[in-house]
């Protein structure tokens, strides 16, 4: 049982890995992961707990991509390893069509730091460089006016999801993308990996 506080990142990385075979998947895994610490330290909560559960979000998803078995496989399995409420419910609450309603920040960050993730990973990949270093606020903004680019992705969603959890939308941009670059190489999105110009997820309509 993992048990209200003993929660361990490598047991949460050896569950994803498990389940999830995709590079580009794993690699949008661990760029959530890298927001949701980015927001616990904002927030003052507990950066471990909030990272795993950016972590395990999708942990689901390739095995079971349709609603509504993703996220609810992956929820029970969580509950039966003994993960603790908040995080099962956050995990719930990102995925629209259940109506789990996000009460805390955890949740609510979740919710907004998920399909941004994907795409400013997306933004990035179409820069020469292949590097996050080179995403700005104001890149993301423009190809978030692109009704070409990455069209699997809700504008309305990005915006409306960073005013939940109360933060303006070129702060929630640039929170992302530091967060991001803090983990470029792990994503191939340093410019200089040699995975750089591996396939990156963008979030599905149902995430």
């Amino acid at each position: 049982m993992v048990g209200e506080h003993r929660m361990s990142r490598q047991a949460a990385w050896e569950l994803l890995t498990e389940y999830t075979k995709s590079e580009s998947l794993r690699r949008h895994a661990l760029a959530v992961e890298a927001a949701m610490r980015a927001y616990a330290r904002r927030f003052g909560e507990d950066e471990e707990r909030w990272g795993i559960t950016g972590l395990l979000h999708d942990f689901d998803y390739e095995r079971w991509p349709n609603p509504p078995d993703h996220p609810l496989k992956g929820a029970a399995i969580l509950e039966e390893l003994g993960y603790p409420e908040d995080v099962i419910r956050a995990i719930k609450g990102h995925a629209e069509y259940l109506g789990v309603p996000r009460e805390d920040n955890m949740a609510k960050a979740l919710y907004a730091v998920d399909e941004m993730c994907g795409f400013v990973m997306a933004v990035a990949m179409v820069r020469p460089s292949r590097s996050v270093h080179e995403v700005t606020v104001s890149s993301v903004k423009k190809k978030m006016k692109s009704k070409a680019f990455a069209k699997g992705v809700h504008r309305e969603q990005l915006v409306q999801s960073a005013a939940e959890l109360g933060v303006e939308l070129d702060e929630h941009i640039q929170t992302v993308i530091d967060a991001l670059r803090s983990v470029a190489p792990a994503l191939g999105l340093d410019g200089e990996s040699p995975g750089g110009r591996a396939e990156v997820a963008v979030p599905a309509d149902d995430r």
